[in-house]
């Protein structure tokens, strides 16, 4: 007998432009955004307010009329917030050359959304859905100071809106750019390291057991899975290893 097949549908994944990783690459952080300075146009730092008065901001490489604002990230993000920090840098400067998200997953969801609310209009709160963005945002990048929420390479940035909780997920949202620097997450409150050591645990969870699987998609949750194990329950101590593991 003959057996008709029906064609398929593949998923086309937009990821990461580039990545860097590894002890120290904290401090290339100049080189790599020097290419993408466009004329005065300052690159804005968003850090997360934790690093407030702290020795990190010391070591952020500015330039010109480049420029620091420490985010409050107490709660998730809102479409407010990033609507207040795109209009606010917009009437400041008029245009910037990239926004720079240095913290945890909530820093970088908020520079990923103000990146691209730099370019498009309205409020961010319209953009939250599947594939409703349609204009590049601004050049970003993503340096993530805890490891485990898996911000640093997502397609979507978490927001919290007027009448609901949602992403602004698309093929423009991800970071051109991350440094994965474990270096950064050493003095990371210990609760915090679990908490997202956790999070990342259940993605992979998710990934193994989930409705829609591909060894592409097991493949990673695997290797992850194997790492949390361990730094969580193989090792009885805490140590460099463990924090460049957690972050991979």
């Amino acid at each position: 007998s003959l057996v008709k097949f029906k064609s398929m549908k593949f998923r086309n994944f937009k990821m990461v432009s580039y990545v860097v990783y590894g002890r120290g690459s904290f401090n290339q952080l100049d080189e790599i955004l020097a290419p993408q300075r466009k004329g005065e146009a300052p690159m804005i730092f968003l850090v997360d307010h934790f690093f407030d008065g702290k020795a990190l901001p010391d070591r952020v490489p500015l330039r010109g009329k480049d420029k620091i604002i420490f985010t409050d990230v107490t709660y998730e993000p809102k479409t407010t917030q990033v609507d207040a920090l795109a209009k606010g840098l917009k009437e400041e400067f008029g245009a910037v050359s990239g926004v720079i998200g240095i913290g945890g997953g909530s820093t970088m969801d908020l520079a990923k959304a103000v990146g691209l609310m730099m370019t498009n209009p309205g409020s961010s709160a319209d953009y939250q859905g599947w594939d409703l963005v349609k204009v590049p945002g601004v050049y970003k990048a993503g340096i993530p100071t805890l490891s485990g929420t898996g911000a640093e390479v997502s397609r979507t940035t978490v927001l919290t809106g007027p009448t609901r909780k949602l992403g602004m997920n698309s093929d423009f949202t991800p970071f051109d750019q991350i440094v994965l620097d474990p270096e950064l997450t050493a003095n990371a409150p210990v609760n915090q390291r679990f908490y997202t050591g956790m999070d990342c645990y259940i993605h992979c969870i998710e990934s193994l057991q989930g409705t829609y699987l591909n060894e592409f998609s097991k493949s990673y949750g695997e290797k992850a899975l194997k790492k949390k194990k361990k730094v969580f329950v193989e090792k009885d101590h805490w140590d460099d290893e463990s924090d460049d593991q957690l972050m991979m």
